[in-house]
Order: structure tokens, then C-alpha cells, then sequence
């Protein structure tokens, strides 16, 4: 007996394409050549230009013996370049790799050893640090120098590769070809760990084009916004809104520094309509002296994540021309996921009624199969009381693949069909979720993730340190900032200088502690560090 749904009506060439975000650019390029997609200081590139770009980078790749799962790797600031790539190194049928601009040298080596990185994209502005890192690694990457031409003179050449010379390499007609499988790897992205190495996190193409389009649906992007771009491109592929903006074919300006003065004249010069950021961009904008601030004559679609803003600066932001929209995710889901979902009703609500729901992290994006709140134990979702706690967890296509060789972290992370997320928080009545507290001890610094326990580990190696715990500490700029608590070793003497000192010789100096408390840590009947009332101590401070 035959199945009238299945018999003769299989996949084929003309029912059924992967799905892949590189056809968004070929779409922008076909039906706005002539729009400008790229903005960058005097710079600017149409979608016809942006994709000859892109397929230059992949047809330069190609020529190098780049294909399929082969990792390149980028360490750029919000340049064009950076564009460039997340569109040309998967038309190569390669994995882009983009390394936070803010790591040490010991982090760049590892990342450039476990990802077994083939080609090395790098501003000249970090070739101190990536000289320092190549000292390390083992590996000999392809090396192309990035020489910004708005910012001129910034660092030294490492190679004699220009990545202008490298694009002109490549055929502007390069006739890449789709994905052979839409869950084929697309992006890698390093996350903090709470113990060891960092995790790396993979994309699929299927996950890129699902969370880009749900961008549009989260953010109100209607056709041909003007996106600014002050959440740096590395960070979850800069929530992939580097895919999301051609989808609507809008105009990416780029800026390279995230300075009060560039994000004011960029946002009235450009007419920009939509930008994302943690909280410390806000602080950045109003925070500006009177001189730099700029009458914006429209309102400006404003996305953050972290630590939901206060009821003043949500106040703030509304009356310079704000709307702020609160999202939340993990850079396992391909960054947002979940985004507070505004309702009219609460429009009536006074400034703290409306800034109570704003705090909440809220509801799936459509492209999210399944969001709950549930005991990690039982595998039960708790009740929706907004006050059990319980712990985090997504379900679906914008949930990564794994962590690249880490089977047993993966293993872990997806125990029970769902994505555990280490964060614990409450269901509402409503069905909107809300953070309460992070299992992992992560704590957010301008929307970095800085691992407690890496810090911990430093400390404990400092000669005069016998026990140390290190928790956020809340930041008016940064949102959070690290504490450290110390014991000393009995005859031992340290000035918080010089521990801070310490910290920065063997961490990313923004991942240093900013405040250093000397005196016994409070501990359980079995010694555990009741890090709940250093939490407390550290706010008071």
C-alpha cells in the first residue's frame, strides 16, 4: 500500500534548496545593486560591489586551497572586511572563525590551534598581539593584513598580503556554490568556559538563516534600514545582524570605535534606525557631554542584552529617541533568542510598572522551537509562578551543533533533548521568562563574558593568596564589573594593586578585577564559598 503524501513527492533540485544566508546577499545584490550596503567613514559600497566582495574573498580563498570545513580565521574590528567575510569564507564551503579583538595572546594560540586555522585575516592595529600569539601556536597560517583606510597607520604589517591585494586575487563572478547540507558548519565561535579552555560553539547554515530572519521580526526591520554597528561583529556573529540587515536590504555603517562622539554624528549624519548593544552603549549615549549629544529627528530601534536597564535610563533613552527592546540569548544560540515582546496594554503602565516588565528576558523568537524553565534534575518545567526557580533551556534550530571536539561538554549540554543554558531564572504567569542568577558565576562586563573561575584560578597562584572567590560586581558603565575576595596566607601582606597588577599579567586586562577585598571568606559547614554573601558585600561597596 502506497502513502499518497510520499509516493512520487520526494525532495528534489526545484522543491527543496538548503537554506543558507548567503542567498540573502545574492538576492539584495540582484533586486538593489545600485543601494549602498556598506558605510564605512568615506567609504561606501552598493550590494553590487558588496557581493563582487564577497565572492572575490571566496574565489581568493579557493585559489588557496581553502574548501569545505576548513577554518579561517578573522581578528577585525566593525570593518567592511568583516562583512566581507561572513559572506565570502562560507562561498568557500569554509568555517569563519572571528576572534574577540579584546583576548590575550595565550587565548588567540589555543583558539588558532583547536580550530587548526588554514588562513589568518588580521587588523594591523592587533598585530602586536597576534605576533605574540603565532610565538606560541605552532601553527603557520596564511597571513593577510587588514590596513584600514579610514584609520590609517594603525600597528605594523605581519605579511606581505594586503587584504585589498587578496580580494583583487579573486574573480568577482566566483560561482560559489550552495551548502551540500544546511546543517554543514558555517561559523565557529569561542565562548568562556566556567573551568579550562574555551568552548568552541558551532554554527550550521540552516541556524544563520533562521535567527537573521528572526532578527528582522524581533527588531521591527522593515526594507532598507540604517544599521549601526556598535555591537562588536565578533560576538555571536554580531547576533548575526551581519546576515539579518541584507535580508531588507538596509545599509550597515560600520564604526570602528565605539566612542560617544562617532555614535552621535553617525546616528543623525546616517539617519540610522536600529543598533544593538549592551548596556554600556547606552551609558555611552547618555552619558555624552551636551556638546556631542545630537537632536535625533526620528526614532532610533535600539536592542540590549545583558542586565535590563534601570527604570531612569529606560526614561533616558525614551526622551533622546529611543525605543529599547530587551533580548536575551547565549552565544550557543546563535546569540538572542528570546526577546521581550512588548504588549500595548503596557503602555499604560506607570515607569516602574513598565520597567518591572522590561526586566523580564521574555519569550521565544519565532524561529525557536521551545523555551522553558526547568528542574535540571527531574527534567520537569517548574511552575509558572514567577518565583520557582529552575534552569534555562532552548529547543531548536537556532541552537548550535555542538562544541567543536568536546563530545562529553556537548554530551552535557544537551542532556535530556534539551539545550541547557546554566542560567537559572522563573517562568511568569504569562509565559515570559526572567533571569534570577547565573549557575556558571559568568559574569557580563560590557557584554563580555568574563569566567569567575578562570580569575579564581589566577589568584590562587599568587603567592600571598590562600583562598580567593571572585563574583560580579553591579557597574553603572559596565553593567557588571569582577570582585575579588582574598585571604592572605598567614604572614603574608598584598596591596589590591598590586594583586590587580598580578591579574593583568595573565588575563586579558578587562577581565582583571576592578575591586580587591581583603578578610576571611564566609563558607558552608563543608567549606564551600557562600558566594550568595560576597554578592551582597560587593554590591554595597
Amino acid at each position: 500500500m502506497t502513502d499518497a503524501y510520499t509516493d512520487n513527492l520526494g525532495k528534489n533540485a526545484a522543491n527543496y534548496q538548503p537554506l543558507t544566508p548567503l542567498s540573502f546577499l545574492a538576492r539584495a545584490a540582484q533586486v538593489f545593486p545600485d543601494h549602498p550596503a556598506i558605510v564605512h567613514g568615506t567609504q561606501t559600497f552598493t550590494y553590487a560591489e558588496f557581493y563582487a566582495r564577497a565572492r572575490r574573498f571566496g574565489s581568493a580563498l579557493a585559489k588557496l586551497g581553502i574548501g569545505k570545513n576548513d577554518t579561517v580565521s578573522v581578528m577585525l574590528p566593525n570593518v567592511p572586511a568583516m562583512l566581507d567575510a561572513k559572506f565570502g569564507v562560507p562561498m568557500a564551503g569554509a568555517v569563519l572563525h572571528s576572534i574577540n579583538t579584546r583576548l590575550d595572546a595565550a587565548n588567540i594560540a589555543f583558539m588558532i590551534d583547536h580550530a587548526e586555522t588554514k588562513v589568518l585575516i588580521a587588523d594591523t592595529e592587533f598585530s602586536g598581539i597576534i605576533s605574540e600569539a603565532l610565538k606560541i601556536t605552532s601553527r603557520r597560517p596564511v597571513i593577510v593584513d587588514y590596513c584600514d583606510p579610514v584609520f590609517k597607520g594603525l600597528g605594523s604589517r605581519l605579511s606581505e598580503t594586503e587584504y585589498e591585494d587578496f580580494l583583487l586575487t579573486g574573480d568577482p563572478e566566483f560561482a560559489w556554490k550552495m551548502p551540500d547540507d544546511e546543517w554543514d558548519a558555517i561559523t565557529l565561535n569561542y565562548t568562556s568556559g566556567t573551568t579550562g579552555n574555551p568552548k568552541g560553539v558551532v554554527y550550521h547554515h540552516r541556524g544563520a538563516y533562521l535567527l537573521a530572519v528572526g532578527n528582522t521580526l524581533a527588531g521591527n526591520i522593515a526594507k532598507h534600514p540604517r544599521y549601526l554597528w556598535t555591537l562588536p561583529m565578533f560576538h555571536c556573529d554580531g547576533w548575526c545582524f551581519g546576515w539579518t540587515i541584507p535580508i531588507v536590504a538596509g545599509t550597515q555603517v560600520c564604526l570602528r570605535y565605539v566612542r560617544p562622539d562617532a555614535v552621535w554624528n553617525a546616528m543623525a549624519d546616517h539617519k540610522i534606525t536600529h543598533l544593538c548593544g549592551a548596556p554600556i552603549v547606552m551609558a555611552t549615549l547618555l552619558n555624552a557631554p551636551a556638546e556631542v549629544k545630537r537632536k535625533l529627528d526620528h526614532r532610533v530601534e535600539f536592542m540590549t542584552a545583558a542586565a535590563p536597564p534601570p527604570e531612569a535610563v529606560l526614561a533616558e533613552m525614551r526622551q533622546a529617541g529611543f525605543n529599547v527592546t530587551h533580548v536575551y540569548g547565549l552565544t550557543e544560540t546563535y546569540g538572542p533568542a528570546v526577546v521581550n515582546e512588548w504588549k500595548d496594554a503596557w503602555n499604560a503602565l506607570d515607569g516602574a510598572g513598565q520597567a518591572q516588565k522590561k526586566a523580564r528576558q521574555g519569550v521565544r523568537y519565532v524561529p525557536l522551537e521551545g523555551l522553558t524553565v526547568m528542574d535540571p534534575v527531574t527534567m520537569t518545567p517548574v511552575p509558572a509562578d514567577g518565583q520557582t526557580l529552575g534552569e534555562v533551556m532552548f529547543r531548536g534550530n537556532v541552537v548550535m551543533k555542538g562544541y567543536l571536539k568536546n563530545k562529553s561538554a556537548t554530551d552535557d549540554a544537551f542532556a535530556g533533548g534539551w539545550f541547557h543554558s546554566g542560567d537559572l531564572g522563573v517562568m511568569h504567569p504569562d509565559g515570559y521568562i526572567q533571569l534570577k542568577d547565573r549557575s556558571k558565576d559568568i559574569i557580563i562586563s560590557g557584554g563580555e563574558n568574563i569566567s569567575s573561575i578562570e580569575l579564581e584560578d589566577v589568584l590562587y597562584k599568587h603567592p600571598a593568596v590562600q583562598a580567593a572567590s571572585v563574583v560580579a560586581k553591579p557597574d553603572e558603565k559596565w553593567g557588571e564589573t569582577p570582585c575579588a575576595f582574598i585571604e592572605l596566607r598567614p604572614g603574608q601582606t598584598a596591596t589590591p594593586e598590586e594583586i590587580v597588577a598580578y591579574c593583568r599579567e595573565h588575563v586579558a586586562h578587562y577581565k582583571a578585577p576592578r575591586f580587591v577585598v581583603f578578610g576571611d571568606l564566609p563558607k558552608t559547614s563543608t567549606g564551600k564559598v557562600q558566594k550568595y554573601i560576597l554578592r551582597e558585600k560587593a554590591k554595597a561597596l
